[in-house]
């Protein structure tokens, strides 16, 4: 017999019920009410935001202090790190440029021999190179023997490019005269030297080029490094700057710095000007450089100025394209040295 008083477990005994229906019985009423099933509580973004955002006030008033240090060591940390990761960055992809060397018409050249312009060839005939009436003069260069020394210039360039078969010579200077026309520096001096048979040195025709948009002395340098990278591959390991020696502190050190070359690997090959002018080019080379020194990248007041006036045509530059490695170089002004990724303090 079972023990269950209800019988439940004899099949006939009568079917269990339910004394009272599921839900809330109301004594006084007498009715039930039902219980209602709660929904589930949609997540809000926007409150979830304000919450954190109270508690976060909260926290800032109870510690400001260690807020503050953890905001500070936060913001160090991101600062110390972002440089070093941006720096491998562009190495890695300055590896992979230099990887494909066919694509390079001079992928061989490791050394880069840069000739200042000064002046811009406007004769018909190649015969009267070292006369000044073949030449652009501006009013402090015309001088009895200024001609010669523009193709003192072209000479030493070849010179010196002529005893480093791993060396690239680039004649650099832009379209800088409206009179003379829209002809560059670079090629003056290039058809100077074609007219002069290379002064011997025939051999090394087929590695002197041109640069043609630098409109100063330092654009004359970081352009040259730039079209070096576009017809090589790679940056140079050497430079070798020709231009007066009277200039020899503004580009060795100055402009050398100012792109963070090593001063081991920089060297500088100047030729003197001739006697008449030397002192008067003296005092303009001392106003310059005092200008650079509070200018180093030439992108504030009159120089400037002087550089755009130094574009009759409004020719596009092409660079930083040819040298991306490089570009944040090109964007950057300021009194500083540039503090961003540079190739050549890498190799």
């Amino acid at each position: 017999m079972s023990n269950n008083p209800y019988g439940s477990g004899n099949p006939k005994s009568p079917k269990s019920f339910v004394a009272y229906p599921s839900g809330e019985f109301d004594l006084e009423s007498g009715t039930i009410r039902r219980t209602r099933k709660h929904r589930k509580s949609k997540l809000h973004p926007i409150k979830m935001i304000r919450s954190v955002g109270n508690r976060m006030k909260y926290y800032c008033k109870l510690h400001p202090l260690l807020v503050f240090m953890i905001t500070l060591s936060v913001g160090v940390t991101i600062l110390v790190l972002l440089p070093v990761y941006e720096n491998r960055f562009q190495m890695n992809s300055y590896r992979k440029f230099v990887m494909d060397f066919d694509s390079y018409p001079l992928p061989n050249l490791k050394n880069l021999v840069m000739v200042a312009g000064h002046s811009v060839y406007t004769s018909n005939s190649c015969g009267k190179v070292d006369k000044e009436d073949s030449w652009f003069l501006e009013s402090y260069q015309k001088n009895p023997g200024q001609a010669s020394t523009f193709v003192s210039h072209i000479q030493e360039g070849i010179e010196i490019a002529a005893k480093d078969n791993a060396a690239l010579l680039l004649f650099s200077g832009g379209e800088t005269r409206r009179d003379a026309g829209p002809r560059s520096e670079a090629q003056s001096y290039w058809a100077v030297a074609e007219s002069k048979k290379w002064f011997g040195k025939e051999d090394l025709r087929r590695r002197a080029l041109t640069e043609e948009h630098a409109r100063d002395s330092f654009e004359n340098l970081l352009f040259s490094v730039c079209r070096f990278r576009e017809l090589t591959g790679m940056y140079p390991h050497n430079i070798t700057v020709v231009s007066y020696d009277f200039k020899e502190e503004r580009f060795a050190h100055l402009h050398r710095s100012a792109i963070g070359f090593p001063e081991s690997r920089f060297f500088y090959a100047g030729t003197p000007a001739i006697s008449t002018a030397k002192e008067a080019a003296r005092k303009g080379e001392a106003m310059v450089r005092a200008q650079f020194q509070e200018d180093p990248y030439g992108c504030q007041g009159s120089l400037h100025r002087k550089k755009l006036g130094r574009d009759p045509f409004h020719r596009t530059i092409p660079y930083p394209n040819g040298c991306p490695e490089i570009e944040g170089l090109f964007r950057y002004c300021g009194t500083a040295p540039y503090p961003g990724y540079l190739p050549w303090s890498h190799t």
